[in-house]
C-alpha cells in the first residue's frame, strides 16, 4: 500500500513537470530589419510587447523618411521661379491695376473736336489671356467691361471651337468722331474712349468666327448670339447685326449709361 501511493505521487509529480511551460520558448523569434523588438515570452508564460522604435519618426522628420521626395520640392521650386518671373513681366505691362489688363498707359487723349478726348486713357493689347488684334485706346471702365465680358462670355461662349478663344478681331476703338460717322450726330462713345467695336474671333487653330458670316451659321450662330446677349450688363450699349445696317458686320459694345438701363439690340 506504501509503495503503491508513493507511485501514485511519483506520477502526480511528473505529470505537473510535463504541464509546466520551459523557461523559454524554442520557436525561434524573427529578427526584423527595422530596429522594432522582438516578442518577448517571459518565463512566466506572458507576452511582453516590443517597445516602438521613434528611429523612422525621427528619420521623417529630419526628410529621410518615405514621406520625403527630393523630386516635388523641387519641381514646386522651378515652378514658383517662373511664376515669379511670369508675374514680374505682367505687372510691367498691367494697366488700370490689373495684370490681367496688358498694354501701356497713355493719359489724357485731347479731342479734335469739341465733345472727344479721354482721360485716364490706356491702350490695350490683350484681356486675360486674349489678344486684340490691334491695341484699342479706351478708359480703364470700359477695359473692365471687356475683361468681365472676355471672362464670363466669350471665352465660355467658343471654349469647344477650335481649341478656344486666342484673339479678338477688333474694328475700330477710339476714334474722335460723330455717331456712325453721319454728319451733324452726337459725339460717338467711340470718341470718348468708351467703346469697342469686335468684327471677329480668331480661334487657337487659326480659323476666324465672323460676325457678318458666323452670325446665322449653324456651327457659330448660337455662340455669337450668346455673346451679343450676355454684353448687356457689363456694357451699357450693345449693338449687333440685328439693330441696323451699321452693325451687320460687327458687334458694337461701349459703357455709356442710359436712363432705362442698358440698351441692347
Amino acid at each position: 500500500m506504501k509503495n503503491f501511493l508513493l507511485f501514485i505521487a511519483f506520477i502526480a509529480g511528473t505529470g505537473y513537470a510535463l504541464a509546466s511551460p520551459p523557461a523559454t520558448s524554442e520557436r525561434p523569434v524573427v529578427r526584423p530589419a527595422t530596429g522594432v523588438q522582438p516578442v518577448q515570452v517571459q518565463p512566466s508564460g506572458t507576452i511582453t510587447a516590443p517597445e516602438r522604435s521613434t528611429a523612422g519618426k525621427k528619420a521623417t522628420e529630419r526628410g529621410l523618411g518615405l514621406g520625403f521626395s527630393l523630386r516635388p520640392f523641387l519641381r514646386s521650386r522651378k515652378a514658383e521661379r517662373a511664376a515669379r518671373e511670369q508675374r514680374k513681366l505682367l505687372a510691367k505691362g498691367a494697366v488700370c491695376g490689373d495684370i490681367d489688363l496688358q498694354g501701356e498707359v497713355v493719359g489724357r487723349v485731347p479731342g479734335r473736336i469739341n465733345g472727344c478726348g479721354v482721360k485716364g486713357a490706356v491702350r490695350l493689347r490683350s484681356v486675360s489671356g486674349v489678344g486684340l488684334s490691334q491695341q484699342s485706346v479706351m478708359d480703364c471702365t470700359t477695359a473692365n467691361a471687356l475683361k468681365t465680358w472676355v471672362e464670363s462670355s466669350a471665352k465660355p461662349s467658343l471654349a469647344r471651337l477650335g481649341g478656344g478663344l486666342k484673339n479678338l478681331r477688333v474694328a475700330a476703338h477710339y476714334a474722335c468722331r460723330t455717331r456712325n460717322n453721319q454728319r451733324g450726330a452726337k459725339i460717338s462713345e467711340h470718341g470718348k474712349g468708351r467703346a469697342i467695336d469686335i468684327s471677329g474671333f480668331q480661334l487657337a487653330n487659326g480659323q476666324v468666327v465672323s460676325v457678318l458670316q458666323g452670325w446665322n451659321a449653324k456651327s457659330t450662330g448660337k455662340a455669337l448670339q450668346r455673346m451679343h446677349r450676355e454684353a448687356c450688363g457689363p456694357f451699357g450699349t450693345v449693338l449687333g447685326p440685328r439693330a441696323d445696317r451699321f452693325h451687320r458686320d460687327h458687334f458694337h459694345f461701349d459703357t455709356a449709361r442710359h436712363r432705362n438701363g442698358t440698351y441692347c439690340k
